[in-house]
């Protein structure tokens, strides 16, 4: 169907732009920073979980990331600052293909929701790197401390909870005291982001658990439900 359409426009002088169909194993990103003088500095490369076109989960550093292809996101993001003169934050987002190359999918200068782990997951966030860039400061330490961090979105539900926000946080942290929850003070409408939750592993974390807990935070705090339909007061 898709080639009858573009047989159509074309045989109508229609001009066609055309993208070659990519065999992709997942989405990543890889960001980074640079200072006016052209200092750079990059964060570990992560996967990003998209659903509905909208990123939901975010696992750093990417799982089963081979440290050839972390160093070329790396670098790949570096370059790319450095020979657009950016001044800030850049999240350059990446298709890994299932052959292993990494392709430039979009540029987004600013601090980004691939990198809203930093704020717990990383010596320096985002947003302090961000402010250190613009005014021309020393860049800090992009390590991460922890070896895993997962964050997770929290989306408007279909339909608001009739719980408040200050009571699902009580109910969340009596469960699931190691999450940082961090909201925006947006109003709740279906699929807008309202927050995020992080939640960090230590040595030897399953970063499948640590995702089902940071996952399962985010949908209690936009739902009021429990995924796996624990009940506190059973």
């Amino acid at each position: 169907q898709a080639r009858e359409v573009v047989a159509g426009y074309l045989a109508d002088g229609v001009a066609v732009l055309l993208e070659e169909r990519v065999s992709m194993r997942r989405e990543l990103s890889a960001l980074v920073a640079r200072s006016p003088f052209g200092q750079g500095a990059a964060w570990p490369v992560v996967e990003t979980v998209q659903r509905d076109g909208i990123c939901v989960t975010v696992l750093a550093p990417a799982p089963g990331l081979s440290g050839e292809l972390a160093a070329e996101a790396e670098q790949l993001g570096l370059r790319l600052a450095d020979e657009l003169g950016v001044v800030g934050v850049l999240a350059v987002e990446l298709f890994e293909t299932t052959d292993g190359a990494l392709l430039v999918n979009e540029l987004a200068m600013r601090p980004h929701n691939s990198g809203h782990w930093t704020m717990n997951g990383a010596v320096t966030s985002q947003f302090e790197q961000h402010l250190r860039a613009v005014l021309d400061y020393p860049l800090g330490d992009t390590r991460a401390i922890a070896p895993v961090t997962v964050m997770a979105n929290v989306l408007g539900a279909p339909e608001t909870p009739a719980m408040a926000m200050d009571e699902r946080l009580h109910h969340l942290f009596g469960r699931i005291p190691d999450a940082n929850v961090h909201l925006y003070g947006k109003g709740e409408r279906p699929g807008r982001k309202i927050g995020h939750v992080n939640i960090l592993g230590g040595d030897g974390s399953d970063v499948g658990i640590v995702r089902e807990r940071a996952e399962r935070a985010a949908h209690w705090l936009s739902h009021a439900v429990w995924s796996d339909g624990w009940d506190g007061h059973a």
